[in-house]
């Protein structure tokens, strides 16, 4: 199956480059309520997940479903807008495809943005996590199977995963922007269910401070495709064991608004410096 990844890669590629002649440097996924960060996109193309060979189809409330095209703040991009979730039944090939899709446009660095349960103490509501780590608990890899070397090596290092000179960038851009930004370990999870107060004490316990339902496949798979990443958490939910709550998923989609507003301030910072 992986060595017929690249021809479905480059079908895929071909249809993108039928509707949109640009060559990208930039790739971005929108996670849970940061859509608005597309409108942001000039000059741009959005093409329907639908049309694309070889695209899933989200699933997913609040995510649109489209490739957009086009430059932010000079930078040529391509932009999911909306997501594929392990969760919702795809494979973890499927799920990380349009990574491979993205980088074969021409990406050299990749944006994740995702909503996150925040574990740590000190986050609050729709503050940003720069996500300096992470730790793998979906109980699978996108990289497993037979290697194409073409894509990429058999043992990817994660020794950075998230590239530090990026990570430094986006948090020096929030500190002149006024926004409060923390760095942090970020732990995935399959779900779709959100954890119980003993799990969440067990992932504590981990060392992770936010969790979530996405980002480690397409990280992986973008590591592997020698990608630099850099990664974004909003905090759209407190999850302290002894203060838990029933999750009310509207009050979450409404913080993770609050905090894309915040991101659709940062991130364009960061791409005028990723411009230069």
């Amino acid at each position: 199956m992986m060595l017929g990844l690249a021809k479905q890669i480059d079908e895929a590629a071909a249809f993108v480059h039928s509707k949109w002649s640009g060559t990208a440097k930039a790739a971005m996924i929108l996670g849970t309520g940061l859509g608005g960060l597309a409108e942001q996109i000039t000059s741009k193309t959005a093409i329907p997940y639908a049309d694309i060979p070889h695209f899933p189809i989200s699933t997913s409330p609040s995510h649109v479903g489209q490739l957009v095209c086009g430059e932010l703040r000079g930078v040529p991009i391509v932009a999911m807008e909306g997501r594929f979730h392990f969760y919702e039944g795809y494979s973890m090939q499927q799920v990380t495809f349009p990574v491979r899709v993205m980088k074969a446009l021409g990406a050299d660095t990749l944006v994740v943005t995702n909503a996150a349960g925040g574990m740590n103490p000190h986050f609050e509501l729709s503050d940003v996590v720069v996500i300096d780590d992470h730790i793998n608990l979906m109980g699978d890899n996108p990289l497993r199977g037979i290697n194409d070397d073409r894509l990429g090596p058999r043992f990817p290092d994660m020794c950075e995963p998230y590239t530090r000179e990026l990570s430094a960038i986006a948090l020096q851009a929030a500190l002149e922007l006024g926004i409060t930004a923390h760095k942090g370990v970020f732990v995935a999870v399959a779900g779709p269910n959100l954890e119980t107060r003993a799990e969440y004490r067990m992932l504590r316990g981990m060392g992770a401070d936010v969790v979530g339902m996405s980002t480690v496949p397409e990280v992986l798979v973008a590591v592997h495709a020698g990608l630099r990443v850099l990664g974004f958490s909003i905090v759209t939910d407190i999850c302290l064991p002894d203060a838990l709550e029933p999750v009310d998923i509207q009050k979450i989609l409404a913080v993770a608004a609050k905090g894309g507003e915040k991101l659709s301030r940062l991130i364009p910072k960061v791409f005028e410096r990723l411009g230069r």
